[in-house]
């Protein structure tokens, strides 16, 4: 199996590093929105990508499966027929002991010597069956949507199922 990059983050044992106001340095959220399509369309389908086991998931691998998946729906569906949803928040603040890795490095660093680490980047915590996104769209764009959420969820570093919903 080839190594896949935040392979180091995809699991976690560990509690959740949220409280901001002990943090100094906090790296933003870099998803500049959660809300992608017509907001206040009457859609009678909705079409979920749902989280088959927990993990975390960092922010840029949210923005990857943000992108591609507005995207293939812009250009096939059109910006008025769908509402695209980001469900999932990165509240956990991921932290990282750095060390050096070159020549002369073992007189320059400390090994384990107060190696609680700097915030390097943020992630969703998610359970098992916990939607991390979903799209509103009309009954004829179902495999549209399917297809942009089978799209997105290449992009995320956990196993995820898409589910169909008619909400009566």
């Amino acid at each position: 199996m080839p190594l896949r990059p935040g392979r180091c983050y995809r699991h976690f044992g560990t509690p959740p590093y949220t409280r901001k106001e002990y943090i100094k340095s906090i790296p933003p959220v870099m998803i500049p929105k959660f809300d992608l399509g017509n907001l206040k369309g009457d859609f009678p389908v909705i079409v979920k990508l749902v989280s088959k086991e927990a993990g975390q998931i960092r922010m840029n691998a949210i923005e990857a499966a943000r992108i591609i998946s507005h995207k293939y729906l812009a250009s096939k569906v059109g910006e008025n027929n769908y509402h695209l949803r980001i469900s999932i928040y990165p509240h956990h603040i991921l932290r990282e002991n750095k060390m050096m890795a070159m020549a002369g490095a073992d007189r320059l660093q400390d090994g384990m010597r107060k190696a609680f680490g700097t915030p390097i980047g943020r992630a969703a915590r998610v359970r098992a069956n916990q939607v991390l996104m979903y799209v509103r769209t009309y009954p004829q764009n179902i495999d549209k949507a399917k297809e942009a959420l089978r799209r997105a969820s290449s992009k995320l570093p956990i196993p995820s199922r898409i589910e169909i919903e008619y909400p009566s």
